[in-house]
């Protein structure tokens, strides 16, 4: 085969197709990265806007709960009840549902089971990877000093 032969449609060899072909590819996959971190940063920063946020809703929340029980403890007041039975009422409230959470977090914890499937999957790689033997490789001519023993 001649040189004329191997031309392209476009009178360029197969190796000028396939330099261009490389460069092309190249250029798309460093092309996708940049777009996958242009992408990754932008979900960043609307998490880190978004955790900002939860943060100052639950300190704003953290702060309105000491006045919110004193407003229900003078409420239940203005009912007619003492004050000292008022605050008790509302600490009892709370201790109630603190209660509630935690027996509903202590049964959810219950739940969770060890990962059954990825702890066989692991065994099972490590078995096979345990029979495998390495290729023997050939030796480089010439520089024995990179060879390790």
């Amino acid at each position: 085969m001649s040189a004329a032969d191997e031309a392209g449609p476009e009178g360029r060899s197969l190796g000028q197709l396939f330099a261009s072909a490389t460069a092309e590819m190249s250029a798309l996959v460093h092309e996708e990265i940049a777009l996958a971190k242009a992408e990754i940063r932008q979900d960043v920063k609307r998490a880190g806007i978004g955790g900002g946020a939860i943060s100052v809703a639950g300190i704003l929340a953290l702060f309105a709960l000491p006045v919110l029980s004193f407003a229900a403890a003078y409420g239940i007041n203005n009912l007619g009840l003492g004050l000292a039975w008022s605050f008790l009422i509302v600490g009892v409230a709370y201790l109630v549902l603190a209660g509630l959470l935690g027996v509903y977090a202590i049964a959810k914890f219950k739940k969770i089971k060890k990962p059954e499937r990825s702890i066989a999957s692991a065994k099972e790689t490590a078995a096979l990877v345990k029979g495998v033997k390495p290729h023997p490789r050939p030796v480089a001519s010439g520089n024995t000093a990179d060879v390790k023993v």
